[in-house]
């Protein structure tokens, strides 16, 4: 496939994807206004978004403030690239590609930092903080688990690391690996309970001060990064592509919506945690998990 032709289809893969999330994700609020409108909350809140007034602050950082959603949904779309949908020769896999990935999720600290600093306001800088604060906590372990899945397919390539997959699924031989991946992935999209960069505490945080068009497409860009990270999490622990019967792309659309209700669920029935003792949990809860999964992994590939 061409770069033009990958390009076209992460795009399209993440907007749909998207547009799914914030369906699941109303769904779960359990309001009373049923499936039908729920289908049609992300197109209705969209277009008021875009219809409505851009606020502003004194003095703020009108480049940086425009540069920090674009930065986000880049770089959900750098970390999709490497992911095979259907066969490793119908996508963007490369050689590297967890590096790839890991790497651009990583970096998704600088977008949510930006966005906070952006408007030159106490409480939006403050969250861009807190988020330092969260990702320091659990960039480790995130990446620990993610890579320990390269361990017994030999390979840093998602597409190898798929095809590992073809007897038994890394989520039973790395048991603890996907729990610590969605805990840590929804800390780096900060989600649900991990949401501290915009906490109520801080009147909404980094997007205190935004509004309008920016707001949506920080919104957006954000469900964006929730599809990446549930597409690599099908992908190094539920087997990717592989399945009976069905096609390998529709395995992939089911085991990726999978994740992405998880997550949705997690974000409306979890207590948001507080700063200091989400630091706590990952430096001393999951960092040590995760290098009994890395342990684990090597001991039963040796």
């Amino acid at each position: 496939m061409t770069a033009l032709g990958i390009l076209v289809q992460v795009m399209a893969l993440l907007v749909v994807g998207a547009y799914i999330f914030v369906v699941a994700d109303r769904l779960m609020v359990g309001t009373e206004t049923g499936v039908r409108a729920a289908l049609v909350y992300p197109v209705r809140r969209l277009s008021f978004l875009l219809l409505q007034p851009v606020t502003t602050t004194e003095r703020p950082d009108f480049e940086a403030w425009i540069l920090a959603p674009s930065l986000l949904f880049g770089l959900a779309a750098v970390g999709a690239v490497p992911i095979p949908l259907d066969a490793p020769s119908a996508g963007g896999d490369i050689p590297a590609g967890l590096v790839l990935f890991g790497a651009a999720m990583l970096i998704v600290l600088v977008a949510v930092y930006i966005f906070g600093w952006a408007p030159n306001s106490a409480l939006p800088m403050i969250g861009g903080y807190r988020f330092a604060a969260m990702v320091l906590s659990v960039g480790i372990p995130f990446s620990l688990v993610v890579l320990t899945t390269a361990i017994p397919a030999e390979s840093l390539s998602v597409g190898m690391i798929v095809e590992a997959q073809s007897n038994l699924w890394f989520v039973i031989e790395q048991p603890l690996g996907l729990p610590i991946y969605l805990v840590t992935a929804a800390a780096i999209a900060f989600w649900g309970p991990f949401d501290l960069p915009e906490g109520s505490d801080l009147a909404g945080g980094i997007a205190a001060e935004a509004s309008g068009p920016r707001l949506a497409t920080w919104r957006f860009a954000r469900a964006a990064l929730m599809v990446t990270l549930a597409l690599m999490g099908q992908a190094v622990f539920l087997g990717g592509y592989l399945g009976p019967v069905l096609p390998g792309w529709l395995w992939t659309v089911i085991k990726t919506l999978i994740l992405l209700v998880i997550l949705a669920s997690a974000g409306r029935t979890l207590a948001r945690m507080r700063v200091q003792r989400f630091v706590w949990f990952g430096w001393v809860i999951l960092l040590p998990l995760a290098l009994v999964d890395v342990f684990l992994s090597g001991w039963i590939a040796l």
